[in-house]
Order: structure tokens, then sequence, then C-alpha cells
């Protein structure tokens, strides 16, 4: 059973930085996508990066040159390095274990608690 462990969220003033954890049991970890989401008060969840097994990566546009996804198979440990933030990124984060379909990545399992990021301005 897929245990997610996040941790690393904190506030901070705006053109600060914040290192996420996501430390996973329960699955061969090195074998999947996994990726970062947010939820910001009023809105949807959204999708901020996925790392595949293979390291490639991918980012939502709004994050870009400033969130870097990167992994530690050996840790099982997914870290999310969000540099210059903004107001804007204030949210509830979370990470899961990611599927493809089509060009979609579809989350595989429940979401637990997150953890959350607050920016000051």
């Amino acid at each position: 059973q897929l245990q997610l462990a996040l941790s690393g969220g904190d506030l901070v003033q705006a053109g600060g930085s914040l290192r996420l954890s996501c430390v996973a049991s329960g699955i061969t970890f090195s074998m999947n996508r996994i990726g970062w989401y947010r939820q910001a008060p009023g809105k949807q969840r959204e999708l901020v990066a996925t790392i595949t097994p293979g390291a490639i990566t991918n980012y939502a546009d709004s994050v870009k040159g400033r969130f870097t996804i990167s992994r530690d198979n050996a840790k099982n440990t997914v870290y999310l390095q969000m540099n210059s933030l903004k107001p804007e990124d204030t949210g509830v984060y979370y990470c899961n274990v990611v599927g493809r379909r089509g060009n979609d990545y579809i989350p595989t399992n429940n979401f637990g608690q997150g953890t959350q990021v607050t920016v000051s301005a």
C-alpha cells in the first residue's frame, strides 16, 4: 500500500526558497513517475511538476525556471526545490504517483495529507 510522507512546508517571504520532500513506501519507487501538486485556497488542485523514473522532468508554465523537481531512488524520495517564491505559490502541496492518459497526467492514488507553503508579500 502506497504511503507518502511530505515535509518542508513553511512560511517564507516572497523571493525566498523552500525545499519540499516526499518519501514514498509501499511501491517500487524507482519505477514510478512522481508528481508534485498544489492547491491554493479556493482553487482546484493543479499539477506543478513531474519526474519520470529516468529523471525526465516536466513543469507547469507558472513555475518553470523557479522550481526544480529531483529524485533520489536510493532514499525513495522526490524533492521540489522552490526558488524565487511568489505569494501566488501559496497553497497545500502534495505528491503522488502519476500515470499518463494521452497527453494528460493522472494521479494514481488518493491524495494524503499535504504540506502547507505560505509565501508572504
